[in-house]
């Protein structure tokens, strides 16, 4: 056989296992009126050293769940909009906590003190804290940062995805996470209650 051949059959075979590895760590995203996973879980905020659960953040109108991380260029170009999300959640009484999933990369680009340097770069007003082992993001069925999950009241998912339809703000014609909440807390459908979330994949650990 040609080498040509033979370098084409270790391409497919090579994409073959990415592709099984891939699916192997997939994890299932939480549906739609699922109840808050891990309510009562222990995380270290980053910046202030204290611990959060997520049942402690919530707010008597529900929580609000963002995955994010330090380097994510999606994440840098959606950050300036994290002070509108932490306000109208602050204005709805809908608590508002950030975690960070990326656990393989914790020694380095996501450890702990790059938390702070990134919180104060991007002066966060709320907790941004370590899941560590990704815990939580395996629970929620999170594959991206960022990536969002609104909780009403009743802890039961109403919305999940993505924060808007454009990383440019200025091209911003949906603002789903803002009108997820006005509406939710306001009695009214979600609409939409689901979307496709854009950004980095989670960098979870082999186990």
């Amino acid at each position: 056989m040609k080498r040509s051949g033979w370098f084409s059959i270790v391409c497919l075979v090579g994409m073959a296992v990415f592709s099984f590895a891939e699916k192997a760590t997939a994890q299932e995203l939480l549906a739609l009126g699922a109840a808050l996973p891990h309510p009562e879980l222990q995380m270290t905020d980053a910046v202030s050293g204290q611990k959060h659960s997520l049942e402690g953040a919530m707010m008597e109108n529900g929580l609000l769940v963002m995955f994010s991380c330090n380097t994510c260029p999606y994440v840098l170009a959606w950050e300036d909009r994290y002070d509108d999300i932490a306000a109208a959640c602050k204005a709805n009484k809908v608590g508002f906590i950030v975690l960070n999933p990326n656990e393989a990369s914790r020694a380095d680009a996501e450890s702990p003190e790059a938390m702070v340097e990134r919180a104060k770069e991007g002066a966060y007003t709320f907790p941004y804290v370590v899941d560590a082992n990704h815990k939580m993001a395996d629970a929620f069925g999170a594959t991206r940062t960022p990536e969002l999950f609104l909780f009403g009241a009743d802890g039961k998912l109403k919305y999940t995805g993505a924060i808007d339809d454009n990383r440019n703000a200025s091209g911003v014609t949906q603002q789903f996470i803002l009108n997820a909440i006005t509406n939710m807390v306001a009695g009214k459908p979600v609409d939409p209650a689901s979307t496709k979330s854009i950004g980095c994949t989670i960098k979870r650990t082999q186990s």
